[in-house]
C-alpha cells in the first residue's frame, strides 16, 4: 500500500504543474473547451485562463491610539468608544472617547475626546460637538468650547494629513447613575489642486573701467541673472551707446539674445568699445524678457589723453663760425599723464660742435631725450648748441611724441651768413729817412671773413713833405695831386691779403703822416689806416 502511495504522489504532482503551466490544457482536460488566447509565459490565471494581476496594496490607516486596558463591565455599557467616518473601511475622521470606568457624585473628574485625520490629505470645516448628559455638571474643556444648551462645541477647522486633535473636559455627576454623552463630527473634504506660483525678476550688472585713454579700448562686461523661481523667457539685453563711443565694428547700438533663463542662471557678454574724443560717458544697458520683466545697468567712463604741445628758439642770423643755442619747452596741455615722452631734435648739416642739456643723446644728425612720464599741466625745458659750417639757411625741427598723445614739432630757421671782415695795415718799410732819400709804403689788405669780400678800393694820401714816385701792388695806382688812388680790386677771398706800395721821396724834414683808407661793399664806412714816418 505504502509502495502504491509513493508511485502516485509524482504523478498527482506533475499533472498539478502541468496544468498550471497550462491553463488551455486543464480546461481541455475537463471539458470546458478553447478559452481566450493567454500569455504563455504567465504561471497563474484566473478561471477564464486570463493572467492575474497582483492588487495594490491598502493604505494603511493612521495609527490607533492604545485602547485603555479592558475592564469587567459596568452596568452603564462602554466607558471607551472609537468611530470611523464615514465608515470603517473608508474611513476619514476617527474619534477615541475615553472615559473613567466609574467616578464618585460630585467629584470632579476629566475625559478626552481625540479626533483623527486618517487621510494623506487636509481635512477642513472640522467641528466637533459633544452632547452632554443631564446627570454631568460641565465645569471647563481644553480647549475651551462653545456651550450652545446642552452641547459643547468645538470649532477645529482644518486637520492636516494624519494630524490629531485632543480635546479634555472636565465635570462631576450630578447624582448616582449613568453618565451618557454622546459626541459627533461634522468636516469637509476638500478636493485640492495645487498650482505652483512662480515670479522670475532679472538683475543686471554691467561693469566697465573708470578711466582709460583715448588711444584704449573699453572693455565691457554684461552679466543677466535670474534671481526670481521660475523661468524667465525670450530674455534680451540692449545698449545704445551714448555719442562718441561705438563698439570695435562701428556700431553705435548692442542687441544681446539671452535667451532662457531657468531660477539662479546667468549668462555673460563681453565687448570691446572705442571712443571718438575725450570725455565722461554713461552707458546704460536694459534687460528685458517676456511678462514685462525688466533690469538696468550702467557704468560711468572717463576717457582722457595727454596733449603735446611743443616750441622752440634760437637766433635768426648767425655768423658762420659763431654757435647757436637752441631751447625746447615741451608742455603736456592733457587731462592724462603722457607716458614714454621722447623729444627727437634733428640738426641741420654741416654743424659741429654739437652739446645737449639734460642727458640729451647724440644719434646720427639727430639728439634724443627721454623724457619719461611727463605729468598733465607739467612742463618740460632742454637746449642743444651747435655750430654752423656752411652758411644759407638752417632748419632745425624738432619732434615730441608719447604714449596716446598725438605726435608735435617744431622748428627754427636761422640765416648763417658769412662776413668780410678785412683788415688793412699799413708800415714804412724804413724808418728815419733822410732828405732826398726814398721810402715805401706797404699798405697790406687781409679778409679775415668768412665770405670774399668785393670792390675793394685803396685811396693813399701824401704830406708835403713827401714827393711821389711810384706805386705798385694788386691794381693800378694813379696819382691827382697828393692823393694815390688804385683802381678797385674786384674780390678777396676769406683769409686772403693782397698788397700795394707807394713809393716816395723824403723833401722836407718833419714828423710826417702817410694815410690810407680802405672801402668794400661788405663795409658801411671807410676804414683808416695811418703810418708815421721821421724825416731829418
Amino acid at each position: 500500500m505504502k509502495k502504491y502511495v509513493y508511485k502516485i504522489v509524482p504523478v498527482l504532482l506533475l499533472l498539478s504543474l502541468a496544468g498550471c503551466y497550462s491553463c488551455q490544457t486543464w480546461n481541455n482536460m475537463w471539458g470546458k473547451g478553447p478559452v481566450e488566447p493567454y500569455a504563455a509565459h504567465k504561471f497563474f490565471w484566473d478561471k477564464d485562463c486570463k493572467p492575474m494581476v497582483a492588487a495594490a496594496p491598502a493604505p494603511r490607516p493612521a495609527p490607533r491610539p492604545m485602547p485603555a486596558p479592558k475592564a469587567a463591565p459596568t452596568g452603564c455599557g462602554p466607558y471607551t468608544v472609537t468611530r470611523t467616518y464615514p465608515c470603517g473601511d473608508c474611513g476619514v475622521v476617527r474619534i477615541d472617547k475615553v472615559m473613567p470606568r466609574e467616578v464618585s457624585m460630585n467629584a470632579p473628574f476629566t475625559y478626552e475626546i481625540v479626533v483623527t485625520n486618517l487621510t494623506n490629505m487636509m481635512v477642513a470645516d472640522v467641528i466637533v460637538t459633544e452632547i452632554l448628559d443631564g446627570n454631568l455638571k460641565y465645569s471647563s474643556s481644553s480647549p475651551s468650547a462653545k456651550v450652545v444648551g446642552n452641547e459643547l462645541v468645538w470649532v477645529i477647522g482644518e486637520l492636516e494629513a494624519g494630524e490629531a486633535k485632543k480635546i479634555q473636559i472636565t465635570g462631576a455627576a450630578a447624582a448616582a447613575e449613568c453618565i451618557k454623552t454622546c459626541a459627533t463630527i461634522t468636516y469637509v473634504v476638500p478636493a485640492c489642486a495645487n498650482v505652483q506660483v512662480v515670479q522670475p525678476a532679472l538683475r543686471l550688472v554691467k561693469t566697465a573701467p573708470s578711466e582709460v585713454l583715448l588711444c584704449d579700448p573699453i572693455p565691457v562686461k554684461i552679466t543677466v541673472t535670474n534671481t526670481g523661481t521660475g523661468i524667465a523667457q525670450d530674455v534680451k539685453i540692449s545698449d545704445i551707446l551714448p555719442d562718441g563711443l561705438m563698439t570695435s565694428d562701428g556700431k553705435r547700438s548692442v542687441m544681446l539674445d539671452a535667451g532662457t533663463l531657468s531660477t539662479g542662471q546667468s549668462k555673460s557678454f563681453t565687448m570691446d568699445l572705442k571712443a571718438s574724443k575725450t570725455g565722461s560717458y554713461v552707458n546704460k544697458a536694459t534687460a528685458m524678457a517676456s511678462g514685462g520683466l525688466k533690469a538696468e545697468a550702467s557704468t560711468t567712463t572717463v576717457v582722457r589723453q595727454p596733449v603735446l604741445a611743443i616750441t622752440k628758439t634760437g637766433p635768426e642770423k648767425l655768423y658762420l663760425g659763431r654757435p647757436a643755442e637752441y631751447k625746447i619747452t615741451i608742455t603736456n596741455k592733457g587731462n592724462a599723464a603722457a607716458t614714454d615722452t621722447v623729444l627727437e631734435d634733428t640738426l641741420p648739416a654741416g654743424v659741429t660742435a654739437v652739446k645737449a642739456s639734460d642727458g640729451g643723446k647724440t644719434s646720427g644728425s639727430n639728439v634724443i631725450w627721454d623724457i619719461g612720464t611727463l605729468a598733465a599741466g607739467a612742463t618740460r625745458t632742454v637746449s642743444v648748441s651747435c655750430t654752423p659750417t656752411v652758411m644759407g639757411t638752417a632748419s632745425n625741427t624738432v619732434r615730441a611724441t608719447a604714449v596716446c598723445a598725438e605726435g608735435v614739432s617744431a622748428s627754427v630757421r636761422t640765416e648763417v651768413l658769412g662776413i668780410g671782415a678785412v683788415l688793412i695795415e699799413v708800415i714804412d718799410l724804413s724808418d728815419p729817412i733822410e732828405v732826398g732819400n726814398m721810402v715805401t709804403y706797404e699798405v697790406v689788405v687781409t679778409n679775415q671773413g668768412s665770405i670774399p669780400d668785393t670792390n675793394i678800393k685803396i685811396v693813399c694820401t701824401l704830406e708835403e713833405n713827401e714827393q711821389y714816385v711810384s706805386s705798385s701792388g694788386a691794381t693800378r695806382g694813379t696819382l691827382q695831386d697828393n692823393t694815390v688812388t688804385f683802381a678797385p680790386l674786384p674780390t678777396l677771398a676769406a683769409k686772403a691779403k693782397a698788397t700795394w706800395q707807394v713809393n716816395v721821396k723824403a723833401v722836407k724834414a718833419g714828423d710826417v703822416r702817410f694815410t690810407a683808407v680802405m672801402d668794400t661793399d661788405q663795409l658801411t664806412r671807410p676804414v683808416q689806416e695811418t703810418e708815421a714816418t721821421h724825416i731829418y
